[in-house]
This record gives C-alpha cells, structure tokens and sequence, in this order.
C-alpha cells in the first residue's frame, strides 16, 4: 500500500460540442419543416441532398420518413455520420455529448431516432445499444433505463 495521495478530478468525462451547422442550411431546414405537411418531406430531402453533412438534416428527414424502413435508413446516416464530425471534433469514443448544446442535438435526434427506429423494425439489439450509448452521451437526458418525455425537442 503507498501512502502517496490519490489525486480525484471532479471535472468527469471530456464534453464534446459540435461545431454549429452552416447558417444556410438551418435556415433552409426551419423553411422546409414551416411547409405544409403535404409537401414537407420532400422540402426536407432537398435540404438535406443540398447539404448531405447537415445531421439534424438527416434527424428531421427520418422523423418524416414515409415508412418504418426509410425512417431506420435516414435515422442511421444521420448517426453514422454524426460519429464521423465527433471525431472530427475530437471525441475519442468516450465523454459526454449533451443536449444542453444546439449543436449536438442533430446528432443525438438521429441516434434517438435510429433507436426508435431499431425497435420498430425488431432490431433489439441495436435498440438496446442505442440507448446505452444515448445514456452514456447524455445521463440526465436519455436515462439508462429509457427514453423518457422532452419539453424542448
């Protein structure tokens, strides 16, 4: 047993917060989710081919996704490629990714999206993953034992 002292850091995991979006594509996002809902998925989808990085872009566009498969599809890019600007950004595979940041929510959409979507399509699994992953980003947000209700989606 040493008797040198045990240093404890009360910062926690490294935070990681994403770079904003351009300005051009989230004004052409809020203009797109403003249209009639008739015509809304396909405003969106021309936002997102425009700008295929932009993540809340693929969030949005799976939360209008016309079926259980296309929702799952854009769900999952908008995840993957969240995945890729955090490591851009830094993030080594550990740490917080939270909510409280505008920034980080396009990506933490999607991976609640495709964790939603997941189970919808019988992908327990990856279901199950997602929100352990959601938990590890995010505890106050997305709480290990599930998703709970949001006021400020």
């Amino acid at each position: 047993m040493s008797d040198s002292p045990v240093n404890l850091s009360t910062a926690g995991p490294p935070e990681t917060v994403l770079e904003p979006e351009p300005a051009g594509a989230l004004a052409a996002l809020a203009v797109a989710l403003d249209a009639p809902e008739d015509r809304r998925r396909d405003e969106v989808a021309a936002v997102v081919a425009a700008h295929p990085r932009f993540l809340d872009g693929w969030a949005r566009l799976g939360e209008l996704g016309r079926d259980d498969v296309e929702r799952y599809a854009c769900f999952r890019v908008g995840y993957h490629r969240g995945l890729d600007r955090l490591r851009q950004s830094g993030w080594r595979g550990t740490g917080y990714v939270r909510w409280e940041h505008e920034t980080n929510r396009g990506f933490l959409r999607a991976l609640e999206g495709l964790r939603g979507a997941a189970a919808v399509i019988g992908e327990v699994d990856e279901e199950e993953r997602c929100r352990h992953f959601l938990a590890q980003l995010d505890p106050q947000r997305f709480p290990v034992d599930g998703p709970r209700s949001h006021d400020d989606d």
